[in-house]
C-alpha cells in the first residue's frame, strides 16, 4: 500500500489538488489513472481515501471518498538527542524512531558535540518518508536545534531522564518508565554529556538512567530508549 502525505487536508475538504512533485509521482511513476483510489494522511491523525478525478502529472486532482480519525497514544515521547558527527547516522535514527513511534525530537547541542548545525528541511523529509512507509497518521514534531542549557529551561511534562555513561547511581530506564506517562529522554553526543551537563540536568529534575551494560553509539542509544518506552506501553 502506498500512503501519501498532504498536511493541508482536514475533514472539511471534498476535492483537492496534489502538488507538482506528488502529482508527477502519482501519474508518471505509479501510473495511476482516473478512478483509482489513493490513501492519504495529513500527519495529524487522519487517514483519507480519495478517488483520482484528473491524473495530471503537473496538477493531479482527487476527491475524498472516506476518512478515519486515528486514536492518539495516551503518552508522549520526546527525545532530545545530540546530532551525530556523520549526518547519515542521525537520519537513520530519525527514520527508525519515527517507525517505532516517537512523538517529538529536538536536536541538542552539547559541550562535546562535534556537529552543531542540522538541516531542518532534510530532517522533515526523512520523518515524512518514514511515517508514510510505516503507514502512520501522526507526524513526529521536529524542533530546531537548541543548546543543551536552553533545552533544560523548557517545560517538560511527565517523566524526565538523562541517559549517560558517567559513574554514579543509575537505574535502568526500563525500570523507571511507567505506562501512559509522558516522557522526555536526553541522549548525549559520542563523547557523552559533560559532568557539568549531567549536574545541570539533575538540578532540573532529570533522573540519570542506564540503557544497559554496553556502551552505545548516540543513534543506537536513542533507538533503545524509544523502543524501551514503546515496549512498556504495549
Amino acid at each position: 500500500m502506498q500512503l501519501f502525505y498532504n498536511p493541508s487536508l482536514d475533514n472539511s475538504f471534498k476535492q483537492f489538488f496534489f502538488n507538482a512533485q506528488e502529482s508527477k509521482h502519482i501519474a508518471k511513476v505509479l501510473r495511476k489513472k482516473e478512478g483509482d483510489i489513493l490513501h492519504i494522511t495529513n500527519g495529524k491523525g487522519y487517514w483519507f481515501e480519495a478517488e483520482i478525478l484528473i491524473a495530471d502529472p503537473k496538477k493531479c486532482k482527487a476527491q475524498i471518498v472516506s476518512e478515519k480519525k486515528s486514536v492518539p497514544k495516551r503518552y508522549h515521547v520526546h527525545l532530545a538527542v545530540a546530532p551525530t558527527k556523520m549526518n547519515d547516522r542521525f537520519e537513520w535514527f530519525l527514520e527508525k524512531a519515527t517507525e517505532i513511534g516517537v512523538d517529538e525530537i529536538t536536536p541538542i547541542i552539547c559541550d562535546h558535540s562535534e556537529r552543531k548545525i542540522v538541516k531542518a528541511e532534510r530532517m522533515e523529509r526523512v520523518v515524512q518518508a518514514a511515517m508514510k512507509q510505516s503507514l502512520q497518521t501522526f507526524l513526529p514534531k521536529i524542533n530546531p536545534a537548541i543548546p543543551f542549557k536552553q533545552f533544560l529551561a523548557l517545560e517538560a511534562p511527565g517523566l524526565k531522564f538523562i541517559a549517560h555513561c558517567d559513574e554514579g547511581e543509575k537505574m535502568e530506564l526500563k525500570r523507571r518508565v511507567a505506562a501512559d506517562k509522558d516522557v522526555t529522554i536526553l541522549i548525549g553526543p559520542e563523547g557523552d554529556f559533560s559532568k557539568e551537563e549531567i549536574r545541570q540536568a539533575k538540578d532540573n529534575g532529570y533522573t540519570p538512567v542506564s540503557l544497559g551494560n554496553n556502551r552505545l553509539r548516540t543513534e543506537t542509544a536513542a533507538i533503545v530508549a524509544c523502543t524501551t518506552v514503546a515496549i512498556i506501553n504495549n
